[in-house]
């Protein structure tokens, strides 16, 4: 299968005139239409974040103008926005637009893949850039990797799950390849936007759903209609954000504007996932404190959900481009997770002991 069938219409085809960003006396702006709904804790975060540093790198000269989902276009829709030149940017989650390639599911996250240390390794000194790069060609965008949220939790349920068959006939909000891991479980997976989970889930439209984590959960209020909050799981153990710019706007910015593009979003991507783990644990203390029920998965649990991940992730195996990144990928998670298990990871496990922690 070539890579190029997965090129979307809008990518070859749209109709839509390319954005012209404003340009007045040597000043830009540039349309940056975001997944998040505005003040959505630490996603929006990152992303003011990253128009901040760069109008401040660049004197003012650069301007970034942030909207929301829906404000501008929906959630789901900033890819195509973006590709045929309706916005000049987007900051998301790059698996939600995994319609247009299954490859953009690593530069977010994959179902027991990288936790977010592991991943700066791969993305900066193992290839990953680069096949970042050659991906987002194919749809006219040059893309960087601009935040993440550290490992996620197993989400939100109105019931407990003990055993496997418990996802039977669940309706669960999940994107992703963890999704569709929950789908081989029998769960009936509803990708809604980040915007519509309090309200379906709310309803009863939904019974349980998966965000981010404490914090972001807690700012949500999904602690108010779902009583029992698993705090790990498989799915999402370190999920990375990007901002991406239409390809014929980047080639049209100086060398210095696109530095500062390239640079803040990898200062993002380092604020981004301290600022999650900065605000978790309070969020956790004061959710249980609240009456939330915490709870862990069980070992049969995990056992199935590796089970069901190995087709999941080998679905696509046949497309070179796919198989080209999921193999530096692998090679380097192996590779670091070897040193780190070794290293820190022994380290962490004896202070946690000798501390009591």
């Amino acid at each position: 299968m070539d890579r190029r069938e997965f090129v979307t219409a809008a990518a070859i085809g749209g109709s839509a005139a390319l954005a012209t960003p404003a340009i007045a006396q040597g000043k830009r702006t540039l349309t940056l239409v975001a997944t998040w709904p505005r003040g959505f804790a630490g996603v929006w975060d990152s992303a003011v974040f990253f128009a901040d540093g760069v109008k401040d790198l660049t004197d003012g000269n650069l301007t970034i103008d942030l909207k929301a989902a829906g404000e501008l276009v929906g959630a789901f829709e900033s890819f195509d926005a973006v590709t045929s030149g309706q916005a000049d940017m987007y900051h998301g989650a790059d698996y939600y637009f995994t319609g247009q390639h299954p490859g953009y599911n690593f530069f977010t996250t994959i179902p027991f893949g990288m936790n977010a240390t592991e991943f700066t390794v791969w993305y900066h000194h193992g290839g990953g850039r680069d096949l970042h790069d050659e991906l987002g060609k194919i749809f006219n965008l040059k893309s960087f990797i601009a935040g993440n949220s550290g490992a996620q939790t197993g989400g939100w349920f109105n019931k407990a799950i003990d055993t496997p068959e418990d996802f039977n006939g669940l309706r669960f909000r999940i994107p992703g390849m963890g999704g569709q891991v929950l789908t081989a479980l029998g769960a009936s997976i509803q990708n809604l936007p980040p915007g519509e989970i309090y309200n379906a889930l709310a309803s009863g439209a939904i019974d349980g759903a998966d965000w981010i984590g404490p914090w972001a959960d807690e700012s949500m209020g999904l602690h108010e209609i779902a009583p029992i909050y698993y705090t790990s799981s498989f799915h999402e153990p370190g999920a990375a954000l990007t901002v991406a710019t239409n390809r014929d706007i980047w080639d049209s910015l100086s060398l210095a504007h696109q530095r500062a593009i390239e640079l803040t979003c990898t200062a993002a991507h380092e604020w981004c996932h301290a600022l999650f783990l900065a605000n978790n644990s309070a969020a956790l203390a004061r959710l249980k404190a609240g009456g939330t029920d915490i709870r862990v998965f069980n070992d049969d649990l995990w056992d199935a959900f590796g089970t069901a991940t190995e087709p999941v992730v080998a679905k696509h195996l046949d497309n070179d481009l796919y198989k080209e990144i999921f193999e530096s990928y692998s090679g380097s998670l192996r590779s670091t997770a070897a040193w780190l298990s070794k290293s820190s990871g022994i380290y962490s496990k004896q202070r946690d002991r000798v501390l009591g922690i």
